[in-house]
């Protein structure tokens, strides 16, 4: 029989992949509006513990249907300092669980009934008038368009049976050998690695084991493959990240890497248990069913899902025990002074039992809010390119900014109806203190952002260490004594830097120079009236002395900002 190979085999095939690839996008965002805020609430909640966070990523996963967005979601939480670095490592290994359930999904046999039900969800989705309504559309639709784009991907596959030279270059790939084995995992680890989509490369398989172009055994192997091939998407999308981002993207790699070696060796024993398994969910994947004249496997599906799933559980049962191991290690990756700074993102005196006591509690504020400004002040440190600041000014920031939310949090909690008018009015000044240190840290973390991203000439760079100079100075009225060191020399007032910057004309390179400097002048102008507003509210209500000096004659505390400890 004659093959068309464009209408046959290039149209149905090309055009159910991208369906099938819609699909899982549509379904992924679907589900990830309705819930991955809830998800994010409840893993950091429960991510405590690797056993928790192993079930955690798992569960969550399983929901969202992303892997990807649960490592981002996973790295984002360990940046913040919400979950540490051994439980995230943990819930990765439960995405790679719970990414397997979609898989499982997938190889339900709805075949044509996918366009059916995408249609009508999608009219759904179309008239709904709600966010929610059109999110559950949205995500139904996408579900339906994977079984949809499955199907037309099987029967496009189907005709390669008929065609000799197709099937020629196929035989070579059976894992029947140890290396057809190897042959057939490699080729799906490079398939995924230039797909990027490790569900894309096991829809093709079933695919094309559904339609008998590869034996039952083959197809299993490239599922396997297309485990180890997405960590080459894990390694590119790890590139520009942080350095937790890179250390989670590694654990990633490091556990399908070794759990893909491991299982190799092991393969042709578990295909004579997976074929036993199948005894349970239809029978011989092997052997065909016939459907309108033609030859179909449609346990082939299953197979694949039933393999991944258990491929994954049993790398994590391999691998839970060396959770500790990962940690050491990872943490030493691309480590270098700058991590040896202080983790802001976590308060370190509000705890819950300070709250008990309100002498306490505020003392704990005044301290935390202190340690604030601190934090901080390490933008100058950054925009300087002092080894031990922080390299990357916007993670920082968000851990400030999770710091005073903290702050806020804590202080909103004391505010009690039966509390005493002059215990209020303290408390309330010290949640307006914190604001002004939140306004603070943004306009610092907006001078280092300034200073790092422009390439300033040899002329310019005095005024801008000038213009750091001058904020510095300016600081030292909210730090503890300690926490900026005294520069000495004579430090030009603004308006001076103004007047210089003005005068360096257009010989300056490159052009927008001086408009950045002038911008970072009102970033230091904002800085001092927002140091001086600071050091106004803790003068003007008094402020709970430390312990020690409360033994002394009271004298209302101005800025009694407490170093951190």
């Amino acid at each position: 029989m004659q093959v068309d190979v464009f209408t046959q085999v290039i149209v149905p095939v090309i055009g159910g992949l991208g369906i099938f690839m819609l699909g899982l996008e549509f379904m992924a965002n679907g589900i990830q509006a309705l819930a991955v805020t809830k998800m994010r609430n409840l893993l950091a909640k429960i991510a405590g513990t690797p056993a928790k966070g192993v079930l955690a990523g798992t569960f969550i996963t399983g929901i969202i249907q992303s892997s990807t967005a649960m490592t981002v979601m996973v790295v984002g939480l360990v940046n913040a300092g919400v979950v540490g670095l051994r439980p995230a490592i943990s819930v990765i290994m439960g995405a790679n669980i719970g990414t397997t359930l979609g898989n499982g999904l997938i190889a339900l046999p709805l075949g044509p009934l996918g366009l059916l039900l995408g249609g009508l969800f999608a009219l759904l989705y179309i008239f709904a008038k709600t966010d929610k309504v059109k999110n559950i559309a949205l995500a139904c639709m996408g579900f339906a368009l994977i079984f949809y784009g499955l199907n037309l991907m099987t029967g496009g596959l189907r005709p390669l049976r008929a065609m000799p030279e197709v099937m020629n270059v196929i035989s070579t790939l059976h894992a029947d050998t140890f290396g057809g084995l190897l042959a057939c995992v490699l080729t799906a680890a490079l398939i995924t690695a230039l797909i990027h989509s490790s569900s894309a490369t096991i829809g093709i398989v079933m695919g094309l084991g559904a339609a008998g172009v590869l034996s039952w055994e083959t197809a299993v192997a490239f599922s396997l493959g297309a485990d180890l091939g997405t960590t080459v998407t894990s390694w590119l999308a790890s590139l520009n990240l942080s350095r937790n981002a890179k250390r989670a993207a590694y654990a990633h790699i490091a556990f399908n890497i070794i759990g893909v070696m491991v299982t190799i060796p092991l393969f042709f024993l578990s295909m004579e248990v997976l074929r036993y398994a199948m005894g349970w969910f239809g029978g011989d994947p092997g052997v065909p069913v016939v459907v309108n004249g033609r030859e179909t496997y449609p346990l082939v599906p299953v197979a694949i899902g039933l393999y991944s799933t258990f491929f994954n559980i049993f790398n994590v049962i391999l691998l839970y025990p060396f959770i500790g191991v990962f940690e050491r290690v990872l943490s030493r990756v691309g480590r270098d002074a700058s991590e040896d700074v202080e983790d802001y993102s976590t308060p370190k005196y509000l705890t819950a039992s300070a709250r008990g006591d309100l002498v306490e509690a505020q003392l704990a504020l005044q301290k935390e809010i202190a340690r604030y400004v601190q934090g901080s002040a390490l933008f100058l440190d950054t925009a300087r390119g002092v080894p031990t600041a922080p390299k990357l000014p916007a993670e920082h920031q968000v851990s400030l900014d999770l710091l005073n939310r903290g702050i806020r949090d804590y202080a909103a909690s004391l505010l009690k109806p039966d509390l005493p008018a002059a215990q209020a009015d303290r408390v309330a000044s010290l949640i307006e203190e914190a604001d002004y240190a939140a306004s603070l840290g943004e306009t610092l973390h907006q001078v280092a952002r300034r200073v790092l991203r422009e390439e300033f000439s040899p002329e310019a760079k005095p005024v801008v260490e000038a213009v750091l100079d001058r904020i510095a100075g300016q600081m030292r009225l909210v730090l503890p004594a300690a926490a900026d060191p005294d520069r000495r020399g004579e430090i030009p007032s603004l308006a001076a830097l103004r007047e210089r910057t003005l005068g360096m004309g257009h010989a300056v390179p490159p052009p927008g120079e001086r408009g950045a400097i002038l911008a970072l002048l009102g970033s230091a102008e904002r800085a001092g009236l927002l140091v001086n507003r600071l050091d106004e509210e803790r003068r003007s209500v008094p402020r709970v002395a430390p312990v020690a000096a409360r033994a002394r004659p009271a004298a209302p505390l101005a800025g009694a900002a407490q170093p951190a400890e």
